[in-house]
């Protein structure tokens, strides 16, 4: 039984099924196809034969627990690349599941990242200028900062697994392409501007407190600018020398950067272990470094030997090489500086230690302008106001101008290196547990150490020296290495190995994270540079980094390169915050985090942190850092390749539609507020595509009044068989509206019949308050055509609907005779035939029309028709104040019709029309049988209005502009279909067809049945058993209302087409249907006459409400 229903079943769930259409990925969620028999066989006596069919799709539980718990889709990172350049058959061999723990995988990286180059370099500066309090506060707010994002970053890393790309790649999945693509390059460029930093940190330390006779460029003999400008130059040569050996060692390998890693994070520890113990030193016994002050300057210590002016030498006084430096000669008489003269000479001690109380003297900040004096507090001096400074080399001074947000900008870089451990979350054993712990663990470490040597260094080292950037006032030693014990060196060396260890991981990291955003797609002008070598080395992104870390080399100021990093960095840390807080409050079903002390609150208050800290540090580069972004966004946005990641942008996009799609629902628009919502009903071919592209360039051109587009096509069939071909058609609207760039949305509708799924479409179009007003759907072009006869019935149908439902309908004629939208009208003119009043669509259109590049140079033109009683010379002017008050520049002309005689030609052609409706209606004909009759009658009652009218053979249509008025008997709609009717060309009906014998004594009953075939004859058909049935039928007379409705329908024709047969689009008055089903033929008639030679018409139907209006 099973078997037998299986064979009945099969292809419906088999490999080449529907379903399994697309290629299957590398997942533990999809099994490879089996034939029917080894399934059986597989799944015999597990009771799972009910699910025999699925297992292709939906592989049995037992079979992929194994699969998903094992699952790894990461990217590899450097270890992988180690072992395939040790050993070759890596490459073959399994790739062993990572096992670092918490301490190795997070904890040691982070804080190798976090300390370096500013702790050494300027912490000590940041204190002495900032004082122990302002300095506090950035430390404070800087680490927070860190902490709250490390707290989003953790619930993040931990909802799911993190492949390499880190922060890049918890963002982008998080916010997005667009968002994430930015930030990944802001995030990548603070990471190459970081390795430009410890460069300049490492030449630093080099020349100025290891080998300083190594300067290219002597600044011996040199003061101010020049100095300056020549330490620069030093920076940038020597800079650019290690730069290019980081980059080769990184190319050659990073098997030595990660070797040496553990070498330069221990250097760093035994450092900060150094600082502490001499901290601890100097509170039972203080170093000696002496510092010498003249009044309450602070001395160069290169310029003298001795602190004092002279010395007792025997019984004599001798003058100091300090006296020589200020004097003109070694004289006591010798002329010298005045400040020199009145200030005294005093040596205070550099570092008096922990219990000196030198604290109190520290509390405050002590900012100062660009090469003035580091001044002791405390101390008086003597000054002459007006005396000129001289000798300004001799003391030591300020290098640039300090200030609170300055230091903010160079500490803040001190804090980031957060995201070390996340980057290696390939490596880690159980990266959703040793992420979160060892990252704050951290970050929690780092801020101890830094709060605390704020303290101390507060606590321990006169304030003269902590504002000694360079240490000039102690024998050039580095200010922080004064305090260190055993040695002063042990800093020096341990901060050098430190930075150059911290710019060698920059460079290796940051080549990576650009070689993973190259790769993701998203930023097409970057896809080389995710190629590499064959181990996956990133060779063109590590050229590209080195290019970019050379623009900081040549920048050469580490006080100048540090606030540029803090953009980059606190941009990224921002949209980490956001992140987590939007997904939070979002609530997505996927936002299951295992670190569960998160909160969003917390999250917005780090973005707000984030935020605040880029413009304190500097506010001209953290605008230029959002400019970078916001072009990088919305290069992706336009540029980039679409890439849908489940992110919550998206989250907040339904969130956003559905909040607004809600305000929608509580009430219709303003009158100010309509705009078209266009529905367009498209017609598709039998290979599904658009026939009519056109209305898509007409709905282009419409669009300048924005709002909704729904581009719909119909599909006969039912929804199981025909969902291919829907598909196809979906596909074909798609990538038609991207060529005519028509932003909307495409909807196929399947239904038994063309008619109900164009009724479906109209009805369910859009969404809540996000619904189509208007109805825009072509003229059907051969409905006189037997085979197209229901197109026409359809249409009828759709004017019907759309006037039930209240939407307004746009029908354009001779479709293809409208403008593409590369084509440009250089001159003409839009006419408008104002008949009806229909809320001001007549007047809106061709406003909306002129907003397009195609339209825009054409002018607009109003005609209106006057009454016979009415004064037209007022509705001329009427109709200007009003045009004026809405606004429109159009010219204005009413037209005035005389009511004039039936033609014989319009009675002819009003009984041709009825003749052949009744024909068509009492004869059920087959098409081809009707088709044939319908030419014979047309024909010979042509011949039959050539004789009765010879003059009406070609009209000259003489027209005597008088209004059209209806009997006092017909019903206002009949007048309005009246003046609104016309499509059709003349089908006279008459009783003999030229192409069979037709003898003159035959009646006229005898001529229509010689056209029949013989099986008609033999029908039981009434018609034909009745031939005195045909024969009343053309001696019957026209109904008056039609004729009324052909005579006003033919001449409101002629004015038109004798006013505006040059116009480049006329719009006019679409007259309604008749109200029953009898007489839709002739309706169509109407519209064919009213439209006769025209080339480009626009009929319009309003949707009964106002659409314009002259208020603000």
């Amino acid at each position: 039984m099973l078997n037998n229903l299986t064979e009945c079943e099969e292809g419906d769930g088999g490999p080449n099924s529907q379903g399994d259409a697309t290629s299957k990925e590398s997942s533990p969620f999809i099994n490879s196809s089996t034939s029917d028999v080894e399934k059986s066989q597989q799944y015999d006596g597990k009771n799972m034969a009910l699910f025999e069919e699925e297992m292709d799709t939906s592989p049995i539980v037992a079979s992929v627990l194994s699969s998903l718990a094992n699952y790894s889709n990461l990217t590899q990172g450097s270890k992988e690349h180690e072992e395939a350049e040790n050993n070759e058959e890596a490459r073959k061999k399994t790739v062993q599941a990572p096992g670092m723990g918490t301490i190795m995988g997070v904890y040691l990286p982070c804080m190798q990242n976090i300390l370096g180059v500013i702790l050494f370099l300027r912490m000590t500066w940041l204190v002495g200028v900032g004082g122990v309090l302002g300095t506090f506060v950035i430390v404070f707010m800087c680490c927070s900062t860190t902490m709250l994002t490390a707290i989003s970053m953790s619930a993040i890393a931990t909802n799911g697994v993190v492949p390499a790309g880190g922060s890049y790649y918890m963002i982008s999945r998080s916010l997005g392409p667009e968002f994430g693509g930015a930030v990944g390059i802001c995030f990548y460029l603070g990471t190459t501007f970081a390795g430009a930093m410890y460069i300049l940190g490492c030449i630093e330390i080099l020349l100025i407190y290891i080998v300083p006779a190594a300067a290219v460029f002597k600044m011996e003999g040199l003061e101010g600018a020049e100095a300056e400008a020549a330490l620069l130059n030093n920076m940038r040569v020597y800079g650019t020398i290690v730069l290019s050996l980081m980059s080769l060692v990184v190319f050659v390998g990073v098997k030595y950067v990660n070797k040496l890693a553990l070498v330069f994070f221990a250097c760093v520890i035994l450092s900060i272990l150094a600082v502490y113990a001499g901290v601890i030193k100097t509170s039972f016994d203080p170093p000696d470094f002496p510092v010498c002050v003249l009044g309450n300057r602070t001395l160069v210590s290169k310029s003298f030997d001795i602190c004092a002016k002279t010395i007792e030498q025997g019984n004599a006084t001798v003058t100091t090489k300090l006296w020589r430096a200020f004097c003109d000669s070694e004289f006591l008489n010798a002329t010298c500086d005045d400040y020199f003269t009145n200030n005294n000479v005093t040596q205070i001690q550099g570092i008096p230690g922990v219990t000196s109380g030198i604290l109190a003297e520290n509390l405050f900040s002590m900012f100062a302008e660009k090469n003035t004096f580091v001044e002791k507090r405390g101390i008086t001096a003597v000054l002459d106001p007006e005396a000129p400074l001289t000798n300004t080399n001799r003391y030591v001074l300020a290098d640039i101008t300090s200030f609170f947000t300055l230091l903010v900008g160079i500490y803040f870089p001190s804090v980031t290196g957060i995201m070390a451990g996340s980057n290696r979350s390939g490596d880690l054993q159980d990266a959703q547990k040793s992420i979160p712990v060892g990252t704050i663990m951290a970050i929690t470490t780092t801020s101890i150490i830094y709060m605390s040597s704020v303290i101390l260094f507060g606590a321990c080292v006169d304030g003269v020296v902590l504002r000694d950037k360079f240490g000039e006032g102690v024998n050039g030693n580095l200010v922080i290495g004064t305090l260190a014990w055993p040695s002063p060196w042990v800093i020096v060396f341990g901060s050098f190995f430190s930075t150059c260890g911290a710019g060698l991981q920059s460079l290796t990291g940051a080549p990576r994270l650009l070689q993973a955003i190259s790769r993701d797609g998203i930023i097409p002008f970057l896809r080389v540079f995710g190629h590499g070598k064959a181990n996956g080395e990133p060779t063109w992104a590590l050229l590209m980094t080195g290019c970019i870390c050379e623009i900081g080399i040549i920048i050469a100021s580490l006080d100048s390169v540090a606030p540029i990093l803090s953009m980059f960095f606190l941009m990224c840390y921002m949209f980490v915050n956001l992140a987590c807080a939007l997904q939070t409050l979002l609530r997505t079903p996927n936002w299951r985090p295992r670190f569960k002390f998160y909160h969003w609150a917390l999250s917005l208050l780090g973005m707000s942190l984030c935020l605040t800290l880029m413009f304190l540090c500097s506010w001209y580069y953290a605008i230029i850092a959002m400019v970078i972004a916001g072009c990088i966004y919305k290069y992706i946005e336009f540029c980039g390749a679409e890439k849908e990641w489940g992110d919550g942008i998206r989250g907040i996009s339904l969130s956003a539609a559905r909040y607004a799609l809600m305000r929608l629902e509580q009430g219709p628009p303003h009158t100010k507020n309509w705009r078209p919502q266009i529905l367009v009903l498209m017609g598709l071919d039998g290979e599904q595509n658009v026939e009519q592209p056109r209305l898509l360039s007409l709905t282009n051109q419409l669009k300048a009044g924005k709002g909704l587009t729904i581009v719909g096509a119909c599909v006969e069939g039912t929804y199981l068989n025909n969902q291919p071909q829907a598909q196809k058609a979906d596909q074909s609207l798609r990538k038609l509206m991207e060529i005519e760039k028509v932003k909307g949305f495409s909807q196929v509708v399947i239904s038994s019949n063309l008619r109900d799924a164009t009724s479906h479409l109209i009805q369910a179009g859009g969404l809540g308050g996000l619904r189509h007003n208007a109805v825009l759907v072509s003229f059907p072009k051969n409905w006189k055509h037997a085979e197209d006869h229901h197109h026409c019935r359809n249409f009828i149908e759709i004017v019907r609907e759309t006037t039930a439902a209240q939407l307004a309908l746009l029908v354009p004629k001779n479709i293809s005779a409208y403008p593409s939208n590369g084509e440009r009208f250089t001159e003409g003119y839009i006419d408008v035939w104002w008949i009806v009043h229909d809320g001001g669509m007549l007047m809106l259109l061709p406003f909306l029309l002129r907003q397009h590049k195609v339209w825009r140079k054409c002018k607009m033109r109003i005609f209106t028709v006057a009454q016979m009683d009415d004064n037209s010379i007022q509705m001329k002017k009427d109709l200007m104040t009003f045009l004026y008050h809405l606004r429109f520049d159009a010219e204005v002309e009413v037209v005035e019709m005389h009511d004039g005689d039936i033609s014989a030609y319009t009675y002819e052609k009003t009984l041709v029309m009825e003749q052949r409706s009744q024909i068509l209606k009492e004869m059920h004909l087959t098409k081809n049988e009707r088709e044939r009759e319908i030419q014979s009658i047309t024909d010979v009652s042509r011949g039959s209005i050539r004789r009765k009218n010879p003059s009406n053979l070609h009209p000259q249509r003489s027209i005597a502009e008088e209004s059209v008025t209806g009997g006092g008997e017909e019903k206002p709609e009949e007048e309005v279909q009246l003046i609104q009717g016309k499509n059709a060309t003349p089908t006279p009906t008459s009783p003999t067809s030229p192409t069979a014998p037709t003898p003159a004594a035959m009646s006229p009953g005898e001529e229509v049945q010689m056209t029949w075939t013989d099986e008609m004859e033999k029908t039981s058909n009434p018609a034909v058993a009745n031939p005195e049935s045909i024969k009343d039928m053309f001696n019957m007379k026209p109904n008056h209302a039609n004729v009324r409705h052909m005579h006003h329908a033919q001449r409101l024709n002629e004015v038109i087409v004798k006013k505006s047969q040059e116009a480049k689009l006329v719009l006019l008055n679409m007259p309604g249907p008749p109200r029953n089903r009898k007489g839709e033929e002739n309706y169509m008639e109407f519209l064919e006459v009213l439209t006769e030679g025209l080339n480009r018409v626009l009929l319009v139907r309003g949707g009964g409400r106002e659409v314009i209006t002259i208020y603000s």
